[in-house]
């Protein structure tokens, strides 16, 4: 290889890693620091919300004295997961 060929490898070497590099995906990161948060947020309040229908269930599952602890349980358990499925679904 002359001089003049191996620079032209080179320099048509660089380009295409050039134009891979342009043309490789780049990672999908939330766009702000503050999209993070607020989704971040948004689960805390997802949660939240969860505790305090499923606090609701099981008081009133027990006022009711037709079920037993376990039920009242398992109803408290069922609440929290729906709401954990509602919030699934909204993303």
């Amino acid at each position: 290889m002359t001089r003049k060929s191996l620079k032209t490898a080179i320099r048509i070497g660089a380009s295409l890693i050039m134009l891979a590099g342009i043309g490789a995906p780049a990672p999908s990161y939330a766009e702000s620091p503050n999209e993070r948060s607020d989704e971040r947020q948004d689960a805390r309040d997802t949660k939240q919300t969860g505790r305090e229908s499923a606090q609701d269930a099981k008081e009133a599952c027990k006022e009711g004295d037709e079920k037993s602890r376990a039920e009242c349980r398992q109803e408290k358990r069922d609440t929290k997961q729906d709401t954990r499925e509602d919030a699934r679904e909204k993303r």
